[in-house]
């Protein structure tokens, strides 16, 4: 009988990939605790939401830039070389960021300006990091690989958010950048000891010619493609982190200690979900799997949305008094809402890492990365923007409706995407 918890077979495989996870976790718990002490930062700065939710559209665009032009790098040169020079780059923005804020010289627009910096560096990275690992363990693996990525997500989104919380409640910003700093010497051993791992096949030199080339690929692999659009739809409609502070400052209250534990119910999920994951990982229709999973995510979504609303008929909360009921409920949905992402992730990153070829791994997983971290910032406009037209609870109650109907809609017109078989990989 298969074990139900999660393979940890990878580990056992492969040291370098073992070395690469263990980094990539830490520094991730720092980037982590850096990114919701930045939007608490920008709300005491401003106090006010959409400010926070420009935090993750600001840096949209260099974002995309960034993905794109680093999953060519990533497909001419090699892969340890540009791993450890987005990693640097990373390394010196947070450094900087540490720096002004111990010196009392930070603005609103320095946090702007070294957020877009570490997003940029962020997406060259992931992306130059995910397209290694089929060249560290075999395909068959792949997707134990990507749930063990999953517990590097609720970790690193677990205690990092949680810890930034406590933090900035009980010390200073300052602390949280400083420690983002240490955490961030992790990457470099997890990327200094790989071998060297140039690209396998033929090579494009990075340019119009290699992002024609890729872009032609894509035109080509509707599998591919077609989770790209689900996962932007689910990003898009169904992530209400921009909302946040406001709900822990006026509607759930417990101010930063609720928005840290809103962010971690959500890793937890992605937690529990990859530490079971045994059976998750050996269903090979990924297709049908990337629908359940993003259909059960939005009607966790919704459910978050339901629960805001019932705080509107509650008594009052604020940063002192706190609707601890509502907080539990919120956490309970957030939770289902990480563990359902989380299948959905497993699914659709072994589909791109073994149905796509090594010599246009690297760009394909650039368009990737920036699918999945580009569309929770179109989501955070949505959902700041359109609380603030409407109500906190409106943008997750209506969102989650919308990614439950279009996945339907989508995944019915697609068979191909539906019928896809992983011991049979086709993009």
């Amino acid at each position: 009988m298969s074990s139900a918890l999660i393979d940890l077979r990878p580990f056992r495989a492969s040291p370098a990939f073992t070395r690469l996870w263990i980094g990539s976790t830490l520094a991730g718990m720092g980037g982590q605790l850096t990114l919701v002490t930045i939007m608490l930062h920008v709300f005491e700065l401003t106090s006010s939401t959409f400010a926070v939710s420009m935090v993750a559209v600001a840096g949209l665009v260099p974002m995309i830039l960034a993905g794109l032009y680093g999953g060519m790098l990533a497909d001419a040169f090699d892969r340890r070389v540009v791993g450890l020079i987005a990693a640097v780059i990373t390394f010196a923005s947070t450094l900087m960021l540490a720096a002004l804020t111990w010196t009392h010289l930070e603005t609103i627009w320095w946090l702007y300006a070294l957020s877009i910096i570490n997003a940029a560096a962020n997406s060259v990275g992931m992306a130059t990091r995910s397209a290694i690992i089929p060249r560290l363990l075999p395909r068959d693996l792949l997707a134990s690989a990507s749930a063990l990525n999953g517990i590097t997500i609720g970790i690193m989104v677990m205690v990092g958010p949680a810890l930034a919380g406590v933090l900035v409640a009980t010390t200073s910003y300052g602390w949280t950048y400083t420690i983002d700093v240490v955490l961030m010497l992790a990457m470099f051993m997890g990327l200094w000891t790989l071998p060297s791992l140039r690209p396998e096949g033929t090579i494009v030199r990075p340019g119009l010619e290699s992002l024609v080339d890729g872009w032609r690929f894509l035109q080509r692999a509707k599998n591919i493609r077609m989770q790209y659009i689900l996962d932007i739809i689910a990003m898009t409609f169904g992530q209400p982190v921009a909302l946040y502070p406001a709900l822990g400052t006026v509607l759930l209250g417990g101010g930063a200690v609720t928005t840290g534990a809103l962010t971690a119910a959500v890793a937890a999920g992605t937690f529990l979900s990859s530490l079971f994951s045994g059976r998750v990982v050996r269903y090979r229709w990924h297709g049908r799997g990337i629908q359940r999973a993003i259909q059960a995510y939005g009607a966790a979504i919704l459910v978050f949305g339901a629960v805001l609303l019932i705080g509107v008929w509650m008594p009052p909360a604020d940063e002192t008094h706190v609707n601890l009921g509502l907080v539990i409920a919120a956490c309970i949905a957030l939770a289902a809402s990480g563990a359902a992402d989380n299948v959905s992730s497993i699914y659709r990153s072994t589909m791109m890492q073994a149905s796509v070829p090594d010599s246009i791994r690297g760009r394909l997983q650039g368009i990737f990365i920036i699918v999945v971290t580009g569309g929770p910032r179109i989501g955070a406009l949505y959902a700041g923007t359109l609380a603030t037209l409407t109500a906190l609870w409106f943008p997750p109650l209506l969102g989650g409706f919308i990614v439950i109907v279009l996945v339907a809609l989508l995944v019915r017109s697609a068979p191909s995407f539906r019928d896809y078989d992983a011991e049979d990989p086709a993009p």
